[in-house]
């Protein structure tokens, strides 16, 4: 999607500027709001999209109804005009309620148009595509940008580029722009406590890659992350989501014997309590009791989308060419390759991930599926539900199965057997072999203000982890104190000045999980 035409022709809301508004047309003949209702004016706009305006704007449904009108109204005015006005439209936006249209235009002569269109003109001395090339050249530029800048954007309300700068770090914006060359005058920097990144759900039935080659299917969020099939993975296998974006790693699998898998997410990701239905919706997911030997279940995969059948034995055991799983659920429901690790539900509650099977979904088939609440009694996991959390099972689940392997920690948890001796304001965990590092928090940084700064790593016994605290110099991120496990547990203190840090963790030998606690003073 290209994101300069994008801000060419939307209409923006924004606070009205100074000139005197003229009020859109009333748009005689679409009808009053009828009680207790939308205006035919909205119609093909979905019930809960007028019902979300209403609530997040503070508006009644008849005022949201008739916003929709008028904004409908203006896009089409807007379209026009940006055709007419060629090289000096300027860019619209909207009033802050909504009701008025404004028009920038770099070309005084122009005004009348604009007034005869309905909208009210604003002039400027850029018009819109000029606007959009200082940006491009920032975008070009965007590569020298601090972390103190968050990001930029066209602004059409003020006819410049702004700039989003960490408040009292204004000037690293200022030389950010000044080094991408863009002329003078046309940038702004603004202030603003903003720290971007993106947002990714986690969702049961979705689509995951496993170091950029094979596909599988995620079976159930889990507080840090999400379950799936052991034969998807292996621990420090890493993951991207169905958008390729890097997404996570894996901590704990078993195949053969099981068939399970963990993998914990980076910050990226927020694991919800739902499952694709394939459907262009979600189901949610409320727990996971055990379903009864002829329940309904049903089956959400990246190949082959939701898929029902029944329950149709139990404790079943599977001899796959790569060795004997045991334990599994038997069905009658189809899948197909890519469809591995993916939910299972009997209603809202969880019961498994896709193990394998026979068949496919064109002449039907059998699958099995690992059942959930074996994998979260063995990782000492959490379910994301979608009401909440829901604690793991305190009891093993019934059917028997293969003898549990060591335990492995899991995301969330510090190393197995150990109590957390590291406690801070902040805390994370993970996975760290030699030959790795990971930043942290989230593969992030962090910001902080001048002071104390104190940190305390542990890790699994036989395992050497270094952690080290690392100072953004403008360039780049250089070490300002670091500490290793060979005593025992590592801790750091340093005083620093208030700037952008990070924590890296560092494997020097053996491998296992660690837990990183730290605190600004």
């Amino acid at each position: 999607m290209d994101r300069r035409r994008i801000t060419a022709i939307g209409v923006l809301v924004a606070a009205a500027g100074a000139a005197a508004a003229v009020t859109l047309p009333s748009f005689a003949g679409e009808g009053a709001a009828p009680r207790g209702g939308a205006s035919a004016a909205s119609d093909g706009v979905a019930p809960e999209v007028v019902d979300a305006l209403s609530r997040d704007l503070s508006l009644s449904r008849e005022q949201a109804a008739k916003r929709l009108t008028t904004e409908r109204r203006a896009a089409a005015t807007v379209a026009r005009l940006r055709t007419e006005l060629g090289e000096d439209y300027g860019g619209s936006w909207l009033s802050a309620d909504g009701s008025q249209l404004m028009v920038a235009v770099a070309d005084p002569a122009r005004a009348d148009r604009v007034r005869a269109a309905g909208a009210v003109p604003k002039p400027v001395d850029r018009g819109v595509r000029e606007l959009d090339a200082v940006k491009s050249r920032l975008d070009a530029a965007g590569g020298q940008a601090s972390p103190d800048v968050s990001g930029w954007y066209v602004d059409v309300a003020t006819n410049s580029v702004v700039v989003l700068a960490w408040p009292g770090a204004e000037a690293a914006g200022r030389r950010f722009a000044e080094a991408s060359g863009v002329p003078a005058g046309s940038v702004r920097v603004r202030a603003a406590a903003e720290a971007p990144r993106p947002l990714f759900d986690v969702r049961g039935g979705d689509a995951f890659f496993i170091n950029n080659a094979g596909r599988c299917s995620v079976g159930f969020s889990v507080v840090g992350g999400f379950v799936t099939a052991g034969h998807c993975g292996q621990p420090g296998d890493r993951t991207t989501g169905a958008n390729r974006i890097a997404q996570g790693t894996f901590t704990a699998s078993s195949f053969p014997g099981d068939d399970w898998a963990v993998v914990e997410v980076n910050g990226e990701w927020t694991p919800q309590g739902v499952v694709n239905d394939f459907n262009g919706g979600t189901v949610p997911v409320n727990g996971s009791t055990e379903a009864a030997v002829g329940a309904s279940v049903c089956r959400s995969g990246s190949t082959t989308g939701t898929r029902c059948g029944v329950i149709q034995t139990k404790n079943a055991t599977v001899n796959y060419p790569e060795g004997t799983v045991t334990g599994l659920t038997r069905t009658n429901v189809c899948a197909e390759p890519g469809d591995s690790g993916g939910a299972w539900l009997s209603g809202d509650q969880a019961q498994g991930v896709t193990s394998g099977g026979s068949g496919d979904c064109t002449q039907g088939g059998v699958t099995f599926f690992q059942p959930v609440n074996e994998i979260l009694q063995r990782n000492n996991l959490t379910l994301v539900t979608a009401t909440g959390r829901s604690a793991p099972p305190s009891e093993p689940p019934a059917g028997g199965g293969a003898t549990a392997p060591p335990a492995t920690a899991a995301p969330g948890a510090p190393p197995a057997g150990e109590q957390a001796a590291c406690t801070g304001q902040v805390s994370r965990v993970g996975q760290i072999a030699a030959g790795r590092a990971q930043n942290q928090p989230d593969g992030r940084w962090f910001r902080a203000a001048a002071g104390s700064q104190e940190a305390c790593l542990e890790a699994p016994e036989g395992a050497l982890v270094a952690v080290r605290l690392q100072r953004f110099t403008g360039t780049s991120f250089e070490t300002v104190a670091s500490a290793d496990t060979s005593g025992g547990l590592a801790r750091l203190t340093a005083d620093t000045p208030a700037g952008v840090y990070r924590y890296r963790v560092v494997g020097l030998d053996g491998a296992g999980a660690y837990t990183l606690a730290f605190a600004a003073r």
